[in-house]
């Protein structure tokens, strides 16, 4: 099983990329957020020239954030940059939606970009919007098509995973899917405690809070007041709704997504650990349980692990964990 490590695409990216690849990490995926983070495929080229032969990857693209030529073109330049490296995963855009007010797409739309996608790389015409189109770009302005990028679906939930292994080259989710896939990528976050550390900390929550809180953060953006059912859950509502009006409270809900804790969170995060409810998203232990972890996911299916480090000192999160698995 490979290891790789999941970064958002921001100022520090190039030089974490850099490090991860010294660290032997096999690849390094980034997130796709424009509200949150910078843009994607920006990123991807500078890491592609920063750095010699570490895997590149999107974890993942949301099909209604850019039209489907132009994620065609955006691969075919970043594998021209850096040829065989790049693994471009897609999916409904649960949080990225959710960040701009949206619900996740639907399947069928998922289906329909993914195939015109893998259609477009081929070099084929297809049916775009009610128009026939295709990749024109003259031989020495691109890639020849077609152009061999694995194409991977994050799916969650049987119709997701029934269409994944119909149209795509392999699975990612936060889970080891219920059947088979010859590429699996699980996706996980959390921290390696050194011998004897407590398993919650101020070190820990700043280290994972802000995966945890997606516990308060999706319950309130699917089901509103059944957040007050967690520990701490009526605070943390309150605190969103006192800070944005109604139609804005997604603005302050996915704050710092994935990258940082609030003050709202983390005591409301505090709130489930005294109810003894904390971790619920995070894989908090010391080297040994964190490899016999990475070891199960494989014995379940998984051919890639994918860390997403979080907290104030992301090299040193990388670093524990390449010690403990790698």
């Amino acid at each position: 099983m490979k290891i790789s490590i999941g970064l958002p695409p921001g100022p520090e990216l190039r030089d974490l990329a850099q490090a991860a690849e010294e660290m032997g990490f096999h690849r390094v995926w980034l997130f796709d957020s424009p509200p949150i983070w910078e843009d994607i495929w920006i990123h991807l080229a500078q890491v592609a020239e920063a750095t010699k032969e570490i895997g590149l990857g999107t974890a993942v693209l949301v099909p209604n954030l850019r039209h489907v030529m132009t994620t065609a073109s955006a691969i075919a330049t970043v594998d021209r940059l850096a040829p065989d490296r790049l693994v471009c995963a897609l999916g409904t855009g649960t949080t990225a939606r959710l960040a701009i007010g949206k619900k996740p797409l639907t399947w069928k739309t998922t289906r329909t970009y993914v195939e015109q996608l893998k259609g477009l790389l081929r070099g084929e015409v297809v049916m775009i919007d009610g128009e026939q189109c295709q990749m024109m770009h003259w031989p020495e302005l691109a890639t020849a098509r077609p152009i061999e990028v694995p194409i991977l679906l994050s799916a969650f939930g049987p119709k997701g995973t029934a269409i994944t292994k119909e149209i795509a080259d392999g699975y990612m989710g936060v889970m080891p899917p219920v059947e088979p896939f010859d590429v699996v990528v699980q996706m996980m976050n959390g921290t390696v405690l050194d011998s004897g550390e407590p398993p919650f900390s101020d070190r820990v929550l700043e280290a994972t809070g802000m995966w945890e809180a997606m516990v308060h953060h999706s319950l309130y953006a699917g089901q509103g007041e059944a957040v007050d059912n967690l520990p701490g859950g009526a605070d943390w509502r309150s605190a969103v709704e006192a800070e944005r009006p109604e139609g804005q409270r997604h603005l302050a809900t996915w704050l710092g997504h994935a990258t940082h804790t609030t003050d709202r969170d983390r005591e409301a995060l505090r709130a489930m650990n005294e109810a003894g409810m904390y971790p619920q998203m995070t894989w908090i232990a010391e080297a040994e349980e964190i490899r016999a972890r990475a070891q199960a996911s494989e014995a379940a299916g998984v051919t890639e692990l994918m860390y997403t480090p979080g907290g104030p000192d992301i090299k040193l999160e990388m670093r524990r964990f390449a010690e403990a698995v790698l």
